[in-house]
């Protein structure tokens, strides 16, 4: 049954409306308020799939071996793995909770840039990095999620990420979610590759995914993580693809926590990523302006460059 069906079924009847947030995305403009619709999106709909959505989508970037390969040398995702996933997390999350126009916003904007412009890596990574935060997340909440995302959801996502990488210097950004897709694709067809240096970057992130639980879970949480990923992924890191009943069984799983969570009420106060149990580094709280790495250009730190000021500087 079609999202919009299900709305109309349960309007007005003596049930919590389960899809009224939807109803209210309806009534914004996808352009005009697409951010608004953004945090709509991943603070109440679907906090926990964007959470996982965006995991992969930084991850799969490692296996790009210009990628992968840099942020190994900077060794933040290698020695440092929590704190650069809690930066990253934080800093991103400041804008989507904040908005681009306020003061939080443009700090976390000025930190990421700052940390960019010290390493020389291409435009098309960088816009390819930014394809997988758009295209990502969608893929996931219609494979697991517990209603699909609306077509208002959707164009509101590429404008709101077509805002922040026009914030960050990144030329050439795709329109239309249609365009950051075919980008994603033909890139990852291009470019994923087998790269040393790349697969420490990815050993050390699930190992990190891992260290969130009990240790006796964390072997079996580990082959859930790649149950997860897709054959072009496993090829490039050379991870041994689990078996096809471990596959059905793990994805049947998330499939019904979705099924689960239709079940129930709405949410009603946001969950933002600095919510998350998983950020662990900022126990005693955090400045944006002190988050991410001081990086000496062409030594350590994050190694994506920006070619031109953003107003966000």
């Amino acid at each position: 049954m079609g999202v919009e069906l299900e709305s109309r079924r349960q309007k007005g009847d003596g049930l919590v409306k389960r899809f009224e947030r939807l109803e209210q995305i309806r009534r914004l403009d996808p352009y005009r308020d697409a951010s608004e619709i953004y945090r709509l999106a991943s603070a109440y709909e679907f906090p926990w799939d964007f959470t996982r959505s965006l995991e992969l989508a930084l991850y799969r970037t490692y296996a790009v071996p210009s990628i992968g390969r840099l942020l190994a040398e900077t060794a933040e995702l290698t020695d440092r793995t929590q704190k650069r996933y809690d930066d990253t997390s934080l800093l991103l999350d400041a804008v989507i909770e904040h908005g681009f126009d306020s003061e939080q916003g443009r700090t976390a904007i000025r930190r990421i840039n700052q940390m960019h412009r010290s390493y020389d890596i291409s435009n098309d990574d960088m816009r390819y990095v930014l394809c997988t935060f758009v295209v990502m997340p969608k893929r996931w909440i219609g494979a697991y999620g517990w209603r699909r995302l609306s077509r208002h959801e959707t164009v509101a996502s590429a404008v709101h990420y077509r805002t922040l990488g026009r914030h960050m210097g990144i030329k050439g950004i795709p329109e239309t979610y249609e365009e950051f897709e075919h980008c994603l694709d033909t890139y990852e067809a291009a470019h994923f590759a087998w790269d040393k240096d790349a697969r420490r970057v990815s050993d050390a992130t699930l190992a990190l995914m891992t260290s969130w639980y009990p240790r006796p879970l964390r072997p079996l949480l580990r082959t859930a993580t790649l149950t997860l990923l897709d054959e072009p992924l496993l090829r490039a890191f050379r991870y041994t693809p689990p078996s096809a009943a471990t596959r059905a069984f793990v994805r049947r799983a998330v499939r019904l926590r979705g099924r689960a969570v239709r079940l129930m009420p709405p949410r009603r106060a946001p969950h933002y990523t600095r919510q998350n149990w998983e950020i662990k580094g900022y126990p005693n709280g955090y400045r944006l302006d002190e988050l991410g790495t001081r990086p000496i250009p062409g030594i350590r730190g994050c190694p994506i460059r920006h070619g031109e000021r953003s107003a966000a500087d």
